[in-house]
């Protein structure tokens, strides 16, 4: 028999929610594109024992070793994707909605989302009835919104990740396959590459990892999005609106807190701060049991150019830096990924902390201003008290 190598390019990947214990089957699947340089490994946790002694009557001295395998690490995974809303199509093959239903608004990425900002379930579309997740999305026929609403939880949303190596291949066979078992997200990072093509990059954790013989047969297989053309983003048509909450500290352009920024760069990274929980029993090699959330934290920075004009970059770093009796200002924050006509991304930040921004000095003079998300209210059940709201519009 040849020798079977597997190239990057030709690994699928699928993001499946309700996978039996067994691998062998699954209630709804999504394939997920993803961009050059995922990656997804696992380590052990290990005790190292040595032994010191001094000589014996002979002169001998024992320096040997043990090592034990104390546990497994939590699995680690991370690929990129772009961000990819659209229209659903009704009755669409491999689609979202069913014959009869709404043009609803999807994205290719929208599991990631979904688990990323809950526990949610799913239901896939029937005659006349709407997919739906019970949390963490909202799907119109005007947008689809992401909050922080549901996120107040102890734990999130669980899934199983495979990787398909080989799964591009025009022969069909010979594939190997991956399973990660109870992933989760723990970050997504947004970065505004001015020549690129709007792109989040995931990464999350997983229970363990498995080789398998084959992927699970799922009950419904969503793939719609995944091979159209018009659902790309391009990020220098990106917008951002800066308002001040305080406007006479922060008085920005004829005193109404607006500041004229416009972008050549930035970030806007979301976390959970997940950490797992493992066992120490004696004896065994432990295994992950499961993830407990930390502190969400929602920041980034943003470039642009140091400019003279009213409002400009160059009087908001003159008021953040005078501003010595504010301890926490709030500006709300605004990024327009796309500009204004669909496909597009809004996100949202009703109450970012500016730190002082700092000077580049390059060919031409810029700032970086670093800021920090902050929620309205710390009451979970206040409607207010979310750091960030994300909202697709497709076309």
């Amino acid at each position: 028999m040849a020798d079977k190598f597997y190239f990057s390019r030709d690994t699928e990947v699928y993001l499946m929610m309700g996978v039996n214990v067994a691998g062998s089957a699954a209630a709804t699947s999504w394939k997920i594109p993803v961009l050059d340089g995922f990656s997804f490994s696992q380590g052990t946790n290990t005790s190292e024992i040595t032994l010191a002694e001094m000589a014996d009557g002979s002169g001998n001295s024992r320096r040997s070793r043990q090592m034990f395998t104390d546990s497994y690490a939590p699995a680690e995974w991370s690929f990129q994707t772009y961000m990819r809303p659209f229209v659903s199509s009704n009755g669409a093959t491999g689609g979202w909605e069913a014959s009869g239903s709404e043009n609803r608004q999807h994205s290719v990425e929208e599991p990631l989302w979904a688990n990323f900002v809950a526990a949610p379930t799913f239901t896939a579309s029937v005659t006349e009835t709407e997919a739906a997740w019970n949390q963490g999305i909202t799907n119109t026929t005007s947008s689809k919104t992401i909050d922080f609403t549901s996120s107040e939880k102890p734990a999130l949303g669980t899934f199983d990740l495979f990787f398909e190596f080989g799964g591009a291949q025009s022969d069909g066979s010979g594939q190997s396959f991956y399973r990660l078992r109870d992933a989760v997200v723990n970050s997504a990072s947004i970065d505004f590459d001015i020549d690129g093509i709007a792109t989040i990059t995931w990464s999350g954790f997983a229970s363990m990892v498995t080789d398998i013989a084959a992927l699970p047969t799922a009950t419904t297989s969503i793939t719609e999005g995944v091979t159209g053309t018009g659902n790309f983003i391009r990020n220098r048509l990106t917008q951002l609106s800066v308002t001040a909450g305080d406007t006479a500290t922060f008085p920005g352009v004829n005193s109404n807190g607006v500041y004229n920024l416009v972008l050549t760069g930035g970030n806007i990274t979301m976390e959970n701060n997940m950490t797992y929980l493992t066992p120490e029993t004696l004896g065994i090699v432990n295994q992950p049991l499961g993830h407990v959330t930390g502190t969400r934290n929602v920041s980034g920075n943003f470039t642009c150019y140091l400019n003279n004009e009213a409002g400009g970059s160059s009087d908001l770093f003159e008021d953040l830096i005078e501003a010595t009796s504010i301890i926490t200002n709030s500006f709300n924050t605004v990024f327009k990924i796309g500009g204004t006509n669909a496909p597009k991304v809004q996100i949202d930040l009703p109450k970012c902390h500016f730190e002082v921004p700092t000077h580049s000095i390059d060919d031409i003079i810029s700032l970086e201003t670093n800021f920090h998300a902050l929620p309205a209210s710390v009451d979970p059940t206040a409607a207010d008290h979310f750091e960030a709201k994300v909202t697709y519009t497709g076309s």
